[in-house]
């Protein structure tokens, strides 16, 4: 008779451990603190929306032997989770991660725009001025623009914001030190944060990549030549909300630090957050005595070292003369 009941209860928690979990959704998000006791850990389980006796539960996590190896994060149970997969899941620390993508050419503004509507990420820093902001990056006196590197970035869900600009601060940081290294003995920029702000000048004028480095060689020749760059993108930047998708002669007239058409140099700070190929070819510029380019209406441009040539290429490609 002993020896029947051991082998129904067996038979019964196998049952059990390999039994889906009732849910309340078809998925639920599950959350795990550091430091979580094993029947707090339980009872987030039961919190989530799993209908399973607590009890058994902690049981099953207290005799498996590897409840102290239960890690804390953000996970996601679903229709097929049995108490086998779940104890298997928070042993590895298998978490459900979002993801969250910044795009070459994007200023901070739509940075933030991206990261204030990224699904389970905490806005910690929607608040905040852009000032305060970079002093909590460590970056105290810094401008935004520019300074975050383009990628998919994947977190937990409850991370914040100001988490994933630490990594694509740290992660610019280590992009923009490789491509000074790499930089030619011959390149105009003097600083890296000249490179920066050249290069976010590339990402917004190259329609097609082949072009980048010729784009790259146009305004390195003309820094140091001292011709001013006369770049929209900058001007565009400058205007910022007035900026109508319309740009007038009255713009390019109109004196902003970032207007290149009537300022020399370099603008005092990145105009967008350019891509590695960007910042290299800004440090590594084509070998070309390019001072002009026109865009053809295809993506990519026709490149001139004269003025003459400029204008009947412009009546070729823009005015169709």
């Amino acid at each position: 008779m002993l020896v029947a009941v051991c082998l129904l209860s067996g038979l019964s928690a196998y049952w059990w451990l390999n039994q889906p979990l009732a849910l309340a959704a078809s998925t639920v998000d599950l959350s795990i603190e550091p430091g979580a006791t094993v029947r707090e850990i339980t009872q987030d389980v039961v919190d989530a929306g799993a209908n399973v006796n607590p009890s058994a539960m902690y049981w099953w996590f207290r005799l498996s032997g590897q409840a102290r190896k239960i890690k804390a994060g953000s996970y996601e149970l679903d229709s097929s989770t049995t108490p086998i997969s779940l104890l298997r899941k928070l042993v590895a620390g298998e978490e459900s991660l979002r993801r969250v993508t910044l795009v070459e050419g994007w200023t901070f503004k739509q940075v933030r725009l991206a990261l204030k509507n990224a699904e389970g990420l905490k806005g910690q820093t929607m608040d905040l001025a852009d000032d305060a902001l970079m002093r909590q990056l460590g970056k105290p006196g810094a401008s935004p623009e520019g300074q975050f590197f383009p990628d998919t970035y994947a977190f937990a869900k409850g991370s914040t914001d100001l988490a994933v600009l630490q990594r694509a601060s740290r992660a610019m940081d280590k992009k923009l030190a490789a491509v000074w290294a790499q930089r030619d003995k011959n390149a105009s920029s003097r600083t890296p944060m000249d490179a920066l702000i050249l290069a976010s000048i590339v990402e917004k004028e190259t329609g097609r990549a082949s072009d980048r480095a010729l784009v790259s060689a146009v305004f390195n020749n003309r820094l140091r030549i001292g011709m001013r760059l006369q770049t929209d993108p900058t001007v565009i930047f400058g205007l910022g909300d007035s900026f109508d998708g319309n740009l007038r002669r009255i713009d390019l007239q109109t004196d902003t630090p970032w207007n290149t058409y009537t300022r020399n140099g370099l603008p005092p700070t990145p105009i967008a957050i350019p891509g590695k190929a960007a910042l290299l070819a800004a440090v590594q510029p084509a070998k070309s005595n390019a001072l002009y380019f026109v865009a053809k209406g295809d993506g990519s441009s026709y490149f001139s070292a004269s003025l003459d040539e400029h204008n009947r290429a412009v009546n070729k490609y823009q005015r169709g003369q």
